[in-house]
């Protein structure tokens, strides 16, 4: 049984209420050949994550229904999602805003307009990561029932 990281298409979910933004981070990513799926409030990201968990979520702190603060939060406090790296985009940019994205447990922190090769970057880092750590679980998880098989043989 091999243990490689999966190169698998990542699914990154971006989410901001404003269109011309979703249809710009989206153009960014474009060759980098992710699935992308978007939500234009923080109460559609949420339920685009329950849909279909994705790898990566890039997401807009200034949003009807919910703020960004409030899915993060939300996600990072769930067992099922807390996991799934999270990129704040915003045009806020005080040292406040970036110190309530980071206790609301953002993973990043991305001001606009956004610069395609730092964002480029930091997605396709946080992904490695989240892959990396899939495979160590998935790992563990193995090893786990070999053992146990192991202590169940005479």
């Amino acid at each position: 049984m091999a243990f490689e990281v999966s190169d698998e298409s990542s699914r990154v979910l971006i989410a901001d209420d404003n269109i011309p933004n979703c249809e710009l981070l989206d153009a960014y990513l474009a060759d980098e050949g992710y699935e992308i799926d978007m939500a234009h409030d923080g109460q559609a990201a949420l339920d685009r994550v329950a849909a279909q968990q994705p790898d990566l979520i890039l997401l807009d702190i200034m949003m009807p229904k919910m703020s960004g603060y409030e899915v993060c939060q939300r996600l990072k406090e769930s067992p099922s999602t807390c996991d799934i790296p999270i990129i704040m985009v915003t045009a806020l940019n005080e040292m406040g805003d970036i110190e309530k994205a980071v206790n609301a447990g953002a993973d990043d922190f991305l001001t606009k307009p956004v610069n395609q090769l730092e964002l480029r970057t930091r997605v396709r880092s946080l992904l490695r990561v989240r892959h990396l750590t899939n495979e160590r679980d998935r790992l563990l998880a193995y090893l786990s029932e070999v053992e146990s098989v192991r202590d169940k043989a005479p």
